[in-house]
């Protein structure tokens, strides 16, 4: 099996009325080899809300299953002694997400649920964490706390490049 790429990177997107967005690219680059191969010009990505912060995070298709195999390997570690198990487990990592097709240039339509959940309007800070790309309100993750110094500056950057006050 091929090694997955992770995701690195940030960018800022503009959210019209529909909730069109684009992935930046160099998410996008990401997203379409672990999705489709290097030759792939659109894909799926799942959206879904952030188990513990106030943003949206999405992956591609293929991380649906290691995430599915993460959380049936949690259920049989929390299984009691008459064969219940929690059902909370599940409930929390399914993340309220929906598939949603992207296409060349990354546009795609952000669920209504991850959207509401991350309180998404006009503006998107997209952020590579690795196994997963977090989406956030840009007044929401200034406000965060916890949140790594240099991923507000990240956000600081993209805010001043593309000339957004807030």
């Amino acid at each position: 099996m091929a090694t997955r790429g992770r995701y690195l990177g940030s960018g800022l997107g503009l959210v019209d009325d529909k909730g069109r967005v684009a992935i930046p690219a160099s998410l996008r680059a990401t997203l379409l080899a672990n999705a489709g191969g290097p030759d792939a010009k659109s894909g799926t990505i799942i959206v879904g809300a952030h188990q513990q912060s106030k943003c949206a995070v999405a992956f591609d298709p293929a991380h649906l299953d290691r995430l599915a195999e993460d959380l049936d390997r949690r259920e049989r570690e929390h299984t009691a002694e008459d064969g219940e198990f929690d059902y909370t487990i599940k409930r929390k990592g399914g993340l309220g997400a929906e598939s949603t097709p992207f296409d060349a240039s990354g546009r795609f339509i952000m669920p209504g649920f991850p959207r509401f959940h991350a309180e998404i309007g006009a503006h998107a800070f997209f952020w590579g964490s690795l196994d997963l790309i977090e989406i956030w309100n840009p007044t929401l993750l200034l406000a965060a706390a916890g949140v790594p110094e240099v991923m507000l500056s990240a956000l600081r950057y993209h805010l001043a490049e593309k000339k957004v006050a807030l």
